[in-house]
Parts: C-alpha cells; structure tokens; sequence
C-alpha cells in the first residue's frame, strides 16, 4: 500500500535555490545535482557503491553550478533527489522518468511501480521542483527582467565500452541561438574538443528542462554537458565555472545585454 506521503519530515527539501535575488539574467538550473533517496524507499535495492555512480547523479556539476552562481550573482537551483527516484529532466510520460534498468544496472526498487507511487514521486519531488522554476520565470517576467536559461549537466567519460573524447558538449533542440555562440566561444580555445548536441542530443522527449522552461517560452536557452572526471575535484570545479562564466557573459553581450525573443516559437 502506498503511504499517504513519500518524503518525511527527516527528508530533505525537493530542490535548493541559492542567490534567489541575483541580479544576472541567467537562470542556472541543476537537474541532477543531487543523489538522495527518500527514507521510505530505502535504498532501491542499489549498492552504496552504484549510488556515487553517474547512474544516480551528475557528478561535480552542483559544485560548478554554485560556484558559476556566485561568479556571476545568478539563481541557481538544483534538485536534491537522485535520478533513480524520478528523473527531473525527462517528460513524466517518458520510459526513462522512473527506470528499471540504468545502463546495465538493475534498480529493483523501480520494478513493478504502479501508477499511484510514481505519480506521488511526481508530486512530491518532480512538480516542486519545475514549479519554483516556472514561479522564477514569472516573476521575472512580470518585473520585466529578461532571463536566460542553462541547464547544468555532467557526463562519464566512458559509457557502457564507448570512450568519449569531449570535454564538454553544448546541448539545444529547436532554439539553437544560443549554444552556437557558445559552442563557437568554447572551441576558442584549441585544447578543448567540445561537441554540437554531443554526446547527447536534445529533445523534447529526453530534455524536460530546456524544452519547457526555456524554448517553450520564448528565452535564451541552453543546456552544457561537462565531462565528469574534469570538475569530480575542487580545482576542475574552480576552473569550468570560471570558464563557463567568461564564455557565457560574451555570448550575453553578443545578444545586445537582453533577451531575443525566439523565433522557433
């Protein structure tokens, strides 16, 4: 039987806000940054050790996404609960929002989930999270500040047998104005291999965030993907924040200092 609530008052908050009065435009968001698990689902059947793995977080980008946040006084959110709970970046309605299987480990606390304990997974830790979102966006909007959103991600750098070269990868659906400045900008620098909409490509069916947040109302948009063993310690951190921070104030100011209306809408 499903209890009447999954988190407990011993449970953490869904997501933290950090600078929720900065005055940049950016809008940085964290899908993954977090890897807990509520108390009463246990441990999922996954081992200690699978639980540090990619499988149930992103890697350093909370770290980066703070120390970006402070660089340039920008609101950042980030989800406290592991992807093995309810993905935050994927459509409710998608396969992957509560996986069985993630890469080739099982998460037997997943198999056989019915309709009424995923839908209070959605509830509880899924819809507050996009709702501060949406209630940043608005109320941005209605103060006429322009925003801009990016949606912070990390990557392995070996996936099943596959070696990924990239150190970074710039991510976009429809709207790419964006992440072709910033893909431009980033391949500046000759040591750096970074990829277009690699090693993921952006969708509306595996990319909740940036579809809805950001192309669906018209913004600036992009999501970046960093290379985990790059920013798993304290100076790969330091460094990718301040790269990302110079990178993205020039593509700010390529776009006049304000917001473009999309034109994909």
């Amino acid at each position: 039987m499903t209890p009447a609530s999954l988190l407990t008052a011993d449970d953490p908050p869904p997501f933290r806000v950090e600078r929720a009065s900065g005055t940049s435009p950016l809008v940085l968001v964290c899908d993954h940054a977090g890897r807990a698990l509520p108390a009463r689902l246990g441990d999922l059947g996954v081992s200690a050790a699978d639980l540090e793995r990619h499988i149930a977080w992103d890697i350093g980008v909370a770290e980066v996404g703070r120390k970006l946040a402070a660089r340039l006084d920008a609101f950042l959110i980030t989800q406290t609960y592991s992807r093995l709970v309810i993905d935050a970046n994927r459509p409710l309605e998608s396969p992957q929002s509560i996986v069985t299987v993630s890469e080739s480990t099982r998460i037997p606390g997943n198999e056989g989930i019915g309709e009424e304990a995923a839908a209070q997974r959605a509830k509880e830790i899924f819809d507050p999270y996009h709702d501060r979102i949406r209630e940043e966006l608005d109320a941005r909007a209605a103060h006429g500040r322009p925003s801009i959103l990016v949606t912070l991600h990390s990557f392995t750098p070996v996936f099943l047998t596959r070696s990924r070269s990239w150190h970074a990868g710039v991510l976009y659906n429809r709207d790419a104005r964006l992440a072709h400045v910033l893909l431009d900008l980033l391949r500046k620098e000759p040591e750096l291999v970074v990829g277009d909409n690699e090693p993921y490509a952006a969708s509306e069916q595996t990319d909740y965030a940036l579809v809805e947040h950001g192309e669906r109302r018209g913004l600036l948009n992009v999501e970046i993907e960093i290379r985990q063993d790059l920013i798993a310690h304290e100076r790969g951190q330091v460094e990718w924040a301040e790269r990302l921070a110079h990178v993205l104030e020039r593509a700010h100011r390529q776009f006049g200092g304000v917001n473009v209306p999309s034109r994909t809408q």
